[in-house]
Order: structure tokens, then sequence, then C-alpha cells
């Protein structure tokens, strides 16, 4: 009976200790969600610095975004480190670097399940979490047992409306919001990935000037590697439609959040997750590539609101943002180490311009974007910008760094921009339009963006910029290193070696080349080059 009695209280004794240690992490989840501020991320598809309204853009009308610059910071050096959709997206949730994450350094992957991501920490952590439109994609996120796995959140897409011009998606995303919202308990945080579709390809050609009432005259500046004609700006214009669009979302979850007076006390992140998707900027590694509008508002947290960042900022840094002002340290998280930095430091500074000297630089990097090239292989690039000067070394110049010309170089999306280069690149003086957006490149290139933000001066051989090359790249090298780069030690094979997810496109060149009718539902027909290059200057 004694011992019995003896096993009974011993077993009493425990119950009791991890019920009130369950009590006790009740209570301390439900402190931290009175003061944990909300997490609201809206993330455009497809959209380059500088076009936002904050930034001087008077061809595109932002309000929302303007707003949360004028009551928040205003960044002005933001940079995903991998400029296409996936691999992007990817380093915003792990806070990690492409190369750092395997299969996920392409696009098309499998997601690996070993990197768990912020959403789920947070979600652990009594943070109410969802998303809308479109979330980490593309590719496939399963859990372990082979279950969906929705890195962005749970997805809130029921609610649709009818669309201001084709191409433009159906997805009511501020309502979508607002059903989320009405789920959420009490004083539960949210965390919310709001993904516009926007501005991703297609477009409905010419909705910017019949429908947003725009005008080809209002752009006061067409990017030196695109001709200058009237196509290419109605395209420009339709995609500053598109951004409009997203930006009205963005507005109208802000309202609500102000009416259910939840705004003061939610981080608000408004980005994009690489350039517009016209040739030679999006999946490519260059200045108007990878540089991204980005603006914060947070208004019971961020100290002195209105100012202008100059502080180089990586997409790597979001997500230990995200876990700092969470009430977490990354070490408690299971995660797997992240290269980013919190921006807390910065939110909590007074300062203008340049906050932390340490953030005087960024890594970028690429490996298989779309496919087309055989074997369905990458355009391997890893690169740096450090004040004024780009650094690109690009590891296989003998490949086609936009795609295959007999494959319609499938990593530029099809677009009037992309036709007109095409089809005028025999014409008398327009060829070099074709080899800046086309054409091979060599094996290292260096530019100085803020003289040159359109790459178009390559000094690698210049011998007044040897020693700053070098310089640069032996900085690459080392933290590439540092990072366990499996380019860095003879393993870049690799990311070839990873299978594409998409079944429908995957090994395209070679069922293409034998004559399989492929889905190219991103590119147009007339982008297939169907004879020899003509080689003119």
């Amino acid at each position: 009976m004694g011992k019995k009695m003896g096993v009974y209280w011993k077993s009493y004794a425990l119950f009791i200790i991890v019920f009130v240690g369950l009590l006790n992490f009740t209570a301390e989840i439900k402190a931290q969600s009175s003061s944990r501020p909300n997490i609201l991320f809206a993330i455009a598809d497809d959209a380059s610095y500088p076009h936002m309204g904050a930034y001087g853009t008077d061809w595109i009308e932002t309000p929302a975004f303007d707003r949360v610059a004028e009551q928040g910071i205003l960044f002005t050096n933001a940079y995903t480190p991998n400029p296409k959709c996936a691999p992007s997206r990817s380093i915003i949730l792990t806070g990690r670097n492409s190369w750092q994450l395997e299969e996920a350094a392409n696009h098309w992957p499998k997601f690996p399940t070993k990197f768990k991501v912020y959403t789920e920490v947070l979600a652990e952590r009594g943070y109410h979490v969802g998303s809308t439109g479109k979330g980490w994609a593309p590719g496939v996120a399963q859990t372990e047992v082979g279950e969906p796995r929705h890195l962005a959140g749970q997805p809130y897409n029921k609610h649709q409306t009818e669309p201001p011009a084709g191409g433009i998606s159906s997805n009511d995303y501020a309502s979508n919001f607002e059903a989320f919202l009405e789920e959420k308990t009490g004083a539960e945080p949210f965390v919310f990935w709001y993904g516009g579709y926007e501005p991703h390809r297609r477009y409905e050609y010419r909705s910017g000037i019949e429908k947003g009432d725009k005008k080809t005259s209002e752009i006061n500046e067409v990017p030196e590697f695109w001709p200058d004609t009237d196509s290419v700006r109605t395209d420009m214009l339709d995609y500053a439609f598109e951004i409009e669009h997203f930006d009205t979302h963005l507005g109208r979850m802000l309202a609500m959040l102000e009416e259910r007076g939840e705004l003061d006390n939610t981080l608000v992140v408004v980005t994009a997750d690489n350039g517009m998707p016209f040739p030679r900027i999006k999946g490519q590694t260059y200045e108007q590539s990878a540089h991204l509008p980005l603006a914060i508002m947070w208004p019971k947290g961020i100290e002195n609101p209105g100012r202008v960042i100059e502080d180089f900022i990586s997409f790597a840094d979001f997500a230990p943002t995200f876990i700092e002002l969470a009430g977490l340290n990354w070490e408690e998280t299971s995660m797997y180490p992240t290269v980013g930095r919190s921006l807390a430091d910065i939110f909590y500074s007074e300062s203008a311009g340049q906050v932390n000297p340490a953030r005087d630089h960024v890594l970028l990097g690429k490996e298989r974007h779309d496919v087309g090239r055989p074997h369905d292989w990458g355009y391997p690039v890893r690169g740096i910008i450090r004040g004024d000067m780009l650094y690109l070394r690009n590891f296989k110049p003998d490949r086609w760094p936009a795609g295959n010309p007999e494959t319609g170089y499938l990593n530029t999306d099809g677009s009037p921009t992309k036709t007109y280069i095409l089809d005028h690149r025999t014409t008398q003086g327009m060829y070099h339009f074709w080899e800046w957006n086309f054409g091979k490149r060599p094996a290292e290139e260096l530019y100085n963006i803020a003289e040159d933000p359109d790459c178009i001066n390559n000094l690698a051989d210049d011998p007044v910029y040897a020693e700053r090359k070098e310089k640069l790249k032996a900085e690459l090298y080392q933290k590439l290193k540092e990072q366990d780069d499996p380019r860095m030690f003879g393993r870049g094979y690799v990311f070839d070696a990873y299978r594409y997810m998409d079944e429908g496109t995957a090994n395209f060149y070679q069922r293409y080349m034998a004559g399989e009718e492929m889905n190219t539902g991103w590119v147009n027909d007339s982008d297939f080059e169907e004879g020899p290059l003509p080689w003119q200057r």
C-alpha cells in the first residue's frame, strides 16, 4: 500500500509540475500577446526599385505604399540575394541565402523539409498565421509525411472579385485579409502574408492607358538597354497599372487595421520579390533585378517616423527581424542559422541615412531559374554590391543567360518589349539591344551602379578598376566560403542535379528539340528562334 501511495504521489507531483508548466507557458504567451506586434508582410510579384510614388516615380501612383513610408521608414538600398520568385521567397522565410538552401536555391524546387520557416515558429508561439494570394511559389513544399506545407501561412483565398483588367488576379486580397482577421481571437497577435500576383505577367495590352488614364509621355526615362518606343512605354504603363492594383488592396488592409484599432501595433512591411518582368531585369543579377522597393511602418515601435534609410538591407534580414520582435532568440526557433540581421536597431534609432556602418554591402547569386537550356542547366552567378560597385562572377559564360534562343529565351517572360527587341535585332543599329538583353556574357562584370544603374559599361577589364575588382572578388569568395556555398568547394553541379518539379516543363530542352509540344504559356510563340542568329553590329 505504501509503495502504491508513493507511486501515486510521485505521479501526482509530476502531473502538477507539467500542469503548472503549461499554465506558465500559456500565461507567458498571453502576456507576450499583449505587446508583441502583429506583422503584415505585403509582397508584390515582380516590381523594381524605384517604382513606387514615395521614390519620386510619378507615373505610378501608390498612396498606400507612400503612407507606409511617410509614417514609417523608406529604405533606398534593399536587395533580394536571388531575383526570382521561389528562391527570393525562400530567403525571406528562412533568413538564409539561397546557396545555403539546397534545392530551394532553384526556381520550381522541392522545398527541403529540414528548413523550418518563421511562420511556423510564430504559429507555435501563439500567433494567428495566414496568407492570401501568392505565398511561397512556385514549387513543392510538403511535410515529412507528404502533406501540403503552407510556408507563407494557411491560405485565405475564398473571396473573389471582378478584376479591373485582363491578367490581374480575381483574388479579393483585402476581403480575404478581413476573413483572416475575423478568425483571430482576443489579443492573439497575427502574422499575415499578402502576396499580390501583380505586377506579374501577362498584362492586358494598353490597360494602363485605357483603364489607368496614363500617358506614355509621363514616363521620364526608359532603361538604356531597351529601345525607347511607344510599345515599350505602353508595356511599362501596363506594369504600372498592376502595381497600383496591388497598392489599392494594401490601402484597404491598412484601413481595416485602423478601424479595428490594431494598426498602431502592427509592423507593416511592403516590398516585392524581384525586379520587373522585363528583359534583362527579372531573373538576372543586375541592379534593377535585385534592387527592390521597401517601406516599413510600426507606429508603436518605430522611432522618428518619416526617415529615409540608406543602409544595405538583404531579404535574409526579414526573418530575424520578425523573430526578435516576437520576443524570441533565434536559437529557440529550431531554424537553421541565419545570415541575416534584425532591423530592430534601425527601428529604434532616430537617425536617418546610414544607421549601422556594418550594413555596407549585400551578396547576390542565382542558380537555375526557368528551364530551356540542355539538361535543365542553370546560369550560375554570384555577386556583391559594396557602395557604388557591383561585381558579378558568371561561372558558366558559355551558357545563355536568358535561356537558349531555340527554346524561346525562357528565363525572360513574353512581352511586347521582348517581342520588339527580338523582331528588330536584324534592323540596322538595333542589334545591341538583343545583345544586352539576350546575348552571352563574360565571366566577370563590374559596374558603377551610381553612375551606370542600367549596368551597360562593364569595367571588369578596365585597368583603373583592377585592384577594386580583385578586392570585391576576394571578399565575395571569402563570405561564400564562410556560408558553405557548394560552388566555392567544387560542388556547384549539385544545383543542376536537383530536380525541376514542374513535370510539364522539366527536361524542356530535350523534349522540345525532339519534337514534343511543350507548355510555354509564359512566353510567346514568336520568341523561339528557328534559324541561325544573325551576328551583326
